[in-house]
């Protein structure tokens, strides 16, 4: 008889306890779930296959804040400032530096890439990293945090808009601190594969340096 008591109990602690614990921990699940629907289809924004347009505005700790534009292809990008243009064919950037009428040519890395396309984050979300998510008005922010402590990017926050899933903010943590990269009037247009190829004929007396 005492058994069979202790049995009821246990039967119903089990009964009790397994509910809470499914709707205690469905959230994480279901937040993981969503967060990685929203960097999709926000992907899917900025994936035109034809190319977008936009503006943006970056700060971080080893620059002053810059104003710039950006078009974007795939992999492929175009970014010019008052300091600089910066063009990226998918393997070798080009970087005009204005004020010395020079050009660097290099094949940069995934860090050095995600600090001047802010739409890089469709290339590299996809793996090595877990999701958290929260609600802010009329946005979503996403926070990933790299599997890989080796990885230069440590975190990112990606905030993205309800309304068409636009990415509005990119915020990445590298070891000299934190990026960030502000960004407005996205708009899809139709680009050429040239337009991020750097042109000799258009700076002439430019000195070109090979950093490969």
């Amino acid at each position: 008889m005492e058994k069979v008591m202790h049995y009821n109990k246990v039967q119903g602690w089990v009964k009790w306890f397994l509910p809470f614990c499914l709707i205690a921990f469905l959230p994480l699940f279901a937040t993981a779930q969503t967060a990685k629907d929203v960097l999709d289809k926000a992907a899917a924004t900025v994936s035109n296959k034809n190319g977008i347009s936009a503006k943006f505005k970056i700060s971080g700790p080893n620059f002053s804040p810059t104003d710039g534009t950006i078009l974007v292809k795939g992999k492929k990008f175009h970014a010019s400032t008052s300091v600089a243009n910066i063009w990226f064919d998918g393997k070798t950037q080009w970087t005009y530096m204005k004020g010395q009428d020079e050009v660097n040519v290099s094949n940069p890395s995934e860090a050095e890439l995600q600090a001047l396309n802010p739409y890089n984050f469709i290339n590299i979300y996809r793996k090595g990293f877990t999701y958290t998510m929260t609600t802010k008005g009329t946005s979503y922010e996403v926070h990933l945090t790299a599997t890989d402590k080796k990885r230069n990017i440590q975190e990112m926050y990606i905030t993205v808009s309800k309304q068409g899933y636009v990415p509005t903010q990119v915020k990445m943590k590298q070891r000299n601190g934190w990026t960030t990269i502000n960004i407005s009037n996205l708009k899809a247009t139709k680009l050429n594969d040239s337009q991020f190829r750097f042109n000799a004929k258009d700076y002439p007396h430019a000195e070109i340096i090979d950093l490969r």
